[in-house]
Parts: C-alpha cells; structure tokens; sequence
C-alpha cells in the first residue's frame, strides 16, 4: 500500500471521536495566537484552503466560480513575516503570472524569498460540482503532501472561506487546528439564525419570520407582512444558505385584499409568480431548495433615500471581538439584492452608526463561542429623524468586502480607527477604495493574465507604493475564460478611488477595440 491511502487513524467524518480531536486541536488556538502577537517573526506555517463549502447549485450560479479561490491570495501578504511558510492548495494550477502578481506586491522582502517559503499545491480539478475541500478529502495522497509541508503541527493552524464539516475533517487529518468558526455554529449565520442573533443583540431587524420550510410557511409568513402592514407594496423569502443575494425572491402584494379570509391561501397560488434575483431560478426549483435549507420571510424596506451599508468583524482567537471596517454596499439584480462590490469606509452620516450595531452583534457572536471574520449587511433609509438601520444578514464567513480591506491593510500598513471609522496609513493619510468582483464583458474574454499586466503597468493602473495609490486586480485566472475579472481601486478618497476604477474599465475597453465609451 503506498503512502496515504490507507489511514486507519483518521476518524470517521462527523463522529464523536472527529469532533474530540477536532476540539482538542482548536485548544492549541490562544495560545498560537498570542505567540504571533508577541513576536511576529514566531515560525509558523499557514496552510490556506480557500474553499467556497455552500450549496453547490447556489454556486453554479456564479460565473467562473473555482476562480474564487484566487480571493484568498492577498493573505500571501503574510509572507512579509520571515519566518512564515504557506501552503496554499487550490482546485486547479494557478497561472504563475498569477502568483508572480501577488508576490510583486511585498515590500522589504525579496521575492526569491518569499518564493521559497511558499508551497503552492492543486486538485487538477476545476469542476464547480464540489468544493475544494471536498476534492482534497477525496485525495489522500495530497492530504499526505500538505502534511509533509508542515514541519511544526503546534506552530501551524488552517485559514479557509468558509468552515463546514469538511474543513473540520481535513483540519483533523492535517493535525492542526482551524483558524475559523466551528461548523457546529453555522446555523447562527443563516438567515434564520442571523435573525435570532439580532434580536438576543437589541439591534433593528425587518419585520418577518424565520425558521419556515414550506409552501404553505412562506404563504402564512407574507400574509402576516401584509396584515402588519396593509401598505406593503412587496416582501422577501430568502433561502437559509443563499448568499450575494442570489438566494433571494421579491414578492409583490398588488391586489391582494388584506381583509380577506383566504388571504394566505390566494398568496400560495401566487408562490409561482416569485421574482427571482438569481437568472433561470424558477419556483418548482426554488422551493424544493426551500424544503431542505428553509429561509426567511421579510417585509421589503422600503425608502426614498436608501443605502445597504455593511460591517466587517473579527472575533480574535481569544474571543475578543471587534468591528474591523464598514462599508457602503453596490447592490444590482432585478431589486437590488444582489452584491456587486463596495466602497471603503460607509458613508460618514452613519459609519459610526453602524459600528455601534455591529459590534453589538459581534459581542453575542463572541459568547456563543464565534471565531474569525465575518461581515453583517443593513439597510439604510433616511428618514425625517435621521438614518434608520435594519440589520438583515450575517455573513458567517470571509466575503466580498473581506479581501478588499486585507488588501489595503498589507499594502499600506496601516490601521482601522476604531474613532472616527477612517483607515489611516502609517504616513497619516486616510487611504478609502473601491472593490467589485463582477466587471465582466464578453470582448475580454482571451485577455490571458500577462496581458493584464502589461496593460496595467503600461497605463499606470498598477498600485504606487510610495503614494499608496492604485489599483490591485483580483480573479485574474477568470478573464480569459469568462471576461470576468475584479479591482480594488485604492486612492487618497473616494472621489480618486472611484476614478481609477472608471480610470481602469476605460483602458481595458480601449485595449480590447471600444472607444471613447463612457460609463
């Protein structure tokens, strides 16, 4: 039998003895971190497994998928720390330009050296029909391989998107610990569970239900919205595990008699006229899904003057918890519910505002045992008394404002002001951006990621450090295959920031035959 295909001692996914081990890794955790705290020059090894562990058939939704994985390479930034090896595994071979890319961007490190205590590893896999995760479970031999790069197990932890039964069954087989909330605590960041978790916070939330699993829930649910509110122009069922909004469904009240005795029942037969935000979604598929995740039922804020801010939080592996960022959401789809980027910092009318919520939820999250970055979203509406917020999500996982913030954090080193909600770099200067994951044209498709560089750095796009402007891209490995491709536009404030990405779609439609198209 040839190493790693047979481990006898590896227990069995999901069992009693898998969850021991499991605990008993994560209690090396606190004292790892303070360690690193203390003296970051501590040895250590991170392997990262930037697997996106959600419903398969939600992620087909998203064009180019498995390049998803390429979010998490700005934590290569970590090798700025000397003594830091990575392992970084991903479904498929990353394209060097790729690597070299992020590599480009340490400073005072040379990259010959942080090349050597780099390891990057793959599935040779690329089908969205699995997580990563799933994939290096199912190889043993690669299981064995990012072992064997691991020289120090109590010097070494997992860093992923998202945890599920999985990340914690390969945590136990690599015998580290994982650097992320315990699957056993997902359920507080589903829809239902985030709408139990604002309510033990004190903080605002949409009138509506959760915990619902059938048609005739969802049918109950929007007559009790309108019967709270005759006025109610339309609602929202969202799926448990839907997530950027995809998972969501706006239904429309107009012509329903709210006095009605069979109210619920004229609902139901509407169930098929759903508006989904997710392109093809029907209702026949849609509410099977319902039937096994569940969801939510929510009144539809509405408002003239409306924002959907969003807080980034960290629990510390010691529990403590801290709001990190806020940001200003871009939303799109059919009603605007779906994610399509952000700017950095929200706007300052109620930055401060929604860092006081946040931090509220973040405090219960830490009880519960919560540890890791996740993000919480709000809808905003101004009203005659000032701003409202209703918290309507957690994001227990990293997300789309996650790596944006990392990326401004490494680049400039710099800090988040708990005071005034700014990020300063060590210059004095408040740094702010813009980020989106989901530029995306047909004509760029073909464009392989050597010409994206070369068109960046012969327009000066690329990122300066000396003025710590610029623009760093993201998805790279997707911009030939689907045209898709993501930016973080990093500038002095958000006017140059929001510049530069109209600045950059400008040159990539130049160089790939538009002209003189404004956007």
């Amino acid at each position: 039998m040839l190493p790693g295909m047979d481990r006898p001692d590896w227990p069995e996914p999901g069992s009693p003895e898998e969850v021991q081990v499991y605990q008993a890794l994560q209690a090396r955790i606190p004292e790892l971190y303070e360690a690193l705290a203390s003296d970051s020059r501590t040895p250590q090894t991170v392997v990262i497994v930037p697997s996106l562990s959600l419903d398969p058939r939600e992620l087909q939704k998203v064009a180019g998928v498995v390049h998803y994985e390429e979010r998490m390479l700005v934590n290569l930034m970590l090798l700025r720390q000397p003594r830091t090896k990575l392992v970084y595994v991903t479904s498929r071979q990353l394209h060097p330009t790729v690597v070299d890319y992020y590599l480009a961007l340490l400073s005072g490190v040379p990259s010959s050296h942080a090349r050597g205590r780099l390891v990057m590893l793959d599935c040779n896999d690329g089908s969205s029909t699995q997580g990563l995760t799933q994939k290096i479970l199912e190889r043993p031999r690669l299981v064995e391989r990012i072992r064997a790069e691991i020289a120090d197990r109590t010097r070494a932890h997992m860093v992923c998107f998202n945890s599920s039964p999985f990340e914690r069954s390969l945590a136990v087989r690599l015998g580290i610990p994982l650097n992320s909330v315990d699957p056993e605590l997902n359920w507080l960041g589903t829809k239902s569970g985030c709408r139990e978790v604002f309510r033990e916070a004190g903080v605002d939330l949409p009138f509506g239900f959760e915990r619902l699993s059938t048609a005739a829930d969802i049918a109950e649910a929007l007559a009790e919205v309108l019967r709270h509110d005759p006025l109610a122009k339309k609602a929202v069922v969202k799926l448990n595990e839907g997530f950027s909004g995809e998972g969501n469904a706006l239904f429309r009240f107009a012509g329903l008699d709210v006095k009605h005795p069979g109210l619920a029942g004229a609902i139901r037969d509407r169930l098929p006229l759903l508006e989904f935000e997710a392109a093809g979604e029907t209702w026949e598929h849609f509410g099977a899904k319902f039937g096994e995740m569940g969801g939510v039922v929510e009144a539809f804020v509405e408002g003239a003057h409306k924002m959907s801010p969003s807080a980034q939080c960290r629990v510390n592996a010691i529990g403590e918890p801290q709001v990190i960022s806020t940001h200003d959401q871009v939303l799109g789809g059919p009603s605007g519910q779906v994610f399509l980027g952000c700017t950095f910092p929200a706007a300052g009318a109620y930055r401060m505002d929604i860092q006081a919520s946040a931090a509220k939820v973040a405090r219960v999250l830490a009880n519960r045992g919560v540890i890791g970055r996740f993000g919480i979203d709000y809808v905003s509406v101004k009203t005659d008394a000032g701003w409202k917020h209703q918290a309507i999500e957690i994001n227990l996982r990293k997300g789309g404002t996650t790596h944006p913030f990392l990326t401004l954090k490494f680049l400039t080193a710099g800090e988040y002001s708990q005071g005034d909600g700014l990020f300063y770099a060590p210059s004095g200067k408040t740094k702010y951006y813009f980020a989106t994951d989901t530029i995306q044209e047909e004509r760029y498709r073909g464009l392989l990621p050597d010409d994206l560089v070369d068109i960046a750095v012969f327009h000066g796009l690329h990122f300066h450090a000396p003025t710590e402007r610029g623009v760093v891209f993201h998805l790279i490995g997707a911009l030939s295959e689907f045209g898709k491709v993501g930016v973080v536009a990093i500038g002095d404030n958000l006017q140059q920031a929001r510049f530069l990405y109209k600045q950059t779609l400008q040159v990539l439609d130049q160089e790939t035959g538009v002209r003189g198209r404004g956007r």
